[in-house]
């Protein structure tokens, strides 16, 4: 029998060893983690123990041999009383029936003005790059490359601003247990980097030893780690790769805790590792370094947006008043300054293609700001893009909102079926019947413009920045690259613009010719104008009828 015990304790020792090195448990009471360490090798010794224990005992003899003994029948009502403990911790300290107002307080929402809290986009920085594009391109990079692509393949891409530019970037990353035996002292060599809006600018950074990756093995691989260096009682997840302003690769983990009992996941803290050297470094959140976009786990505000909608007057709410919702899928927008916001619409419980307003949560600090906003569902309005284009049969990636002269805008790129982008698409939040589209994202947005033009702004929120003008052209031309008339007025320093469609007087518009404009002003020397009305041609009509 002690042979048996003796075997029996070994078996949950070696079993104890392996699932911390292979799974990387977090050490502390309100993880599952800590508990199924504990608990399954304790059940995986018992098993063993009943196998060892064959003839002359049956199957009830050898449970009565457990219960007879000492150690193993302690070590049996241990793991049961652990086990309804556990239940029960688990029921009262984490349930949202006695705590929905504790997972409604995880984020603070704020309501704030869209227009006047987050500037003009700049047609240039407009994101037409997709995750899923950006990944064909990079696969396409490394297979130039004959003998990187043979030993290794591009990583997840992950979207950041690096010295004021939005790129897509990714890790080029082991593509197996043997590649990485091979080139495990030298690592993969570098990076890819696809810029969000353009296609074409796609570049591959080398010379560099990527040895710490989630495709490495043993002690090269990241997550085992970190966790060896300190963090066995803290839990760490959502590694993203990231690079600092000078081009040096990290990858940026989020330390987090459990605030509501076994669960209420909330960001503590963000720890960088050296990408090369494996050096850990480790900063609370405030203090982390500013090229750091994410911090913020995606998950970790999806779930705290759907209980601070859910639980709205509690957990017993039959009727659904006045519960919210978040709409399908979540993205990943940029401000000012580059400061990177998760985004998601909000609706109410049984809406399927409107939105009661919308949510920015600052990826940094978890800064939240509500913008009641009524509109279509980013769905809703990749089906009005789409149906634009739909004798064509393009596809509309997921949309990225912006401030398109003071009017929340969806912006999303359609592609063709082999993925490629062949057109944008700009959707009003409000009304997703106002659709531009166009080749380029000059055109698109020239068409919208022209379609903003014949709806009233008032309808629109934007009456404060509505500016007006009348004077006499002093230039005028066509741009034939974007397809878009410009001129200026006399007496006045700014330059303006418009597509052909905005109205047909332009194409018989001279110098001298007295004009009214309007457009929204958002404090741009460069203006893409709403209305165009030349009073000049109006005139010459009415005097030829007298």
């Amino acid at each position: 029998m002690n042979k048996q015990i003796a075997l029996s304790i070994t078996l949950y020792c070696v079993l104890f060893a392996c699932g911390v090195y292979l799974g990387n448990p977090t050490f502390y009471i309100n993880f599952f983690g800590f508990w199924s360490i504990i608990l399954l090798p304790m059940i995986g010794a018992v098993l063993f123990y009943l196998a060892l224990c064959q003839t002359p005992y049956s199957r009830d003899d050898r449970i009565a041999a457990i219960s007879e003994s000492s150690f193993l029948g302690r070590l049996r009502v241990g793991a049961e009383l652990a086990s309804l403990v556990l239940v029960v911790a688990v029921i009262f300290s984490s349930w949202g029936l006695f705590r929905s107002s504790a997972y409604r307080n995880l984020i603070t929402i704020e309501e704030g003005n869209f227009t006047t809290e987050h500037s003009e986009v700049d047609p240039t920085q407009i994101r037409i790059v997709d995750q899923s594009t950006a990944f064909r391109i990079g696969e396409k990079k490394i297979g130039e490359d004959v003998a990187l692509g043979s030993r290794a393949q591009v990583g997840d891409f992950t979207i950041q601003a690096i010295n004021g530019k939005l790129y897509w970037v990714a890790p080029i990353v082991h593509s197996g247990f043997f590649k990485w035996w091979k080139y495990s002292s030298e690592g993969t060599p570098g990076y890819v980097k696809v810029s969000a809006t353009d296609e074409r600018d796609v570049s591959l950074v080398s010379g560099l030893n990527i040895r710490y990756q989630p495709q490495s093995f043993f002690g090269q691989n990241l997550e085992r780690h970190v966790y060896f260096s300190g963090f066995l009682t803290r839990g760490v997840t959502d590694y993203t790769f990231e690079v600092d302003d000078e081009g040096k690769p990290y990858w940026v983990g989020t330390i987090y805790k459990k605030t509501i009992g076994f669960f209420g996941n909330d960001a503590t803290g963000v720890v960088l590792v050296d990408a090369q050297t494996g050096v850990i470094r480790e900063y609370a959140i405030k203090d982390a370094p500013h090229w750091v976009d994410r911090i913020q786990p995606e998950e970790f505000v999806l779930n705290q947006l759907s209980d601070w909608g859910e639980f709205v007057h509690g957990w017993f709410n039959p009727s659904n008043e006045g519960r919210l919702k978040t709409t399908s899928g979540m993205s990943l927008v940029y401000g000012e300054n580059n400061q990177a916001y998760w985004y998601t619409g909000i609706t109410s419980y049984g809406a399927d293609s409107s939105t009661v307003g919308f949510v920015l949560v600052n990826t940094r600090t978890k800064k939240a700001r509500l913008y009641k906003q009524g509109g279509a569902t980013e769905l809703a309005a990749m089906s009005s893009a789409e149906g634009r284009v739909q004798e064509k049969g393009y596809s509309a990636s997921f949309p990225v909102l912006y401030n398109v002269s003071g009017v929340p805008t969806y912006i999303m790129s359609l592609k063709d079926k082999v993925g490629l982008v062949k057109s944008v698409a700009f959707v009003s939040v409000e009304d997703y019947s106002l659709v531009g589209v166009g080749e380029t994202v000059e055109r698109a947005l020239r068409h919208y413009h022209a379609r903003l033009a014949r709806t009233s702004t008032e309808t629109l929120g934007v009456t404060k920045v509505k500016r007006s003008l009348s004077g006499r052209i002093a230039r005028i031309g066509y741009d034939v690259q974007y397809e878009v008339y410009v001129f200026t007025l006399e007496n006045q320093s700014l330059l303006f613009f418009a597509g052909a469609d905005l109205s047909r007087e332009f194409a018989i518009s001279r110098v001298g010719d007295e004009v009214l404009i309007s457009w929204v002003d958002v404090g741009k020397s460069s203006i893409d104008i709403m209305s165009f009305d030349n009073v000049s041609i109006g005139s010459n009509d009415n005097n030829s009828h007298r």
